[in-house]
């Protein structure tokens, strides 16, 4: 849905709060269909990034696993190799 969201959970060091709350804002955005909105919207639409940036930090405190932590350097090198592909 989208594409830019990245995978937050199982990295070391864990997800900062900016990062929580960038993919909060990109998901709340998808959904309104906008990125910047209107100022009767901006209220509700500021409300709904909090809840699901809250939500999202409760989930990524509560998961669990036991692989080993990916390293966010090798993982953007991935991402880089994979757009470079496409290109």
């Amino acid at each position: 849905m989208c594409r830019n969201i990245r995978t937050l959970h199982n990295f070391e060091p864990h997800a900062t709060s900016d990062e929580v709350h960038a993919a909060a804002v990109q998901y709340v955005a998808k959904i309104a269909g906008t990125t910047k909105p209107s100022h009767a919207n901006a209220e509700a639409f500021e409300a709904a990034v909090e809840e699901v940036a809250h939500t999202t930090q409760h989930l990524l405190n509560a998961l669990v696993t036991t692989a080993p932590a990916k390293n966010r350097e090798v993982e953007a090198e991935k991402r880089r190799a994979r757009y470079a592909a496409r290109a």
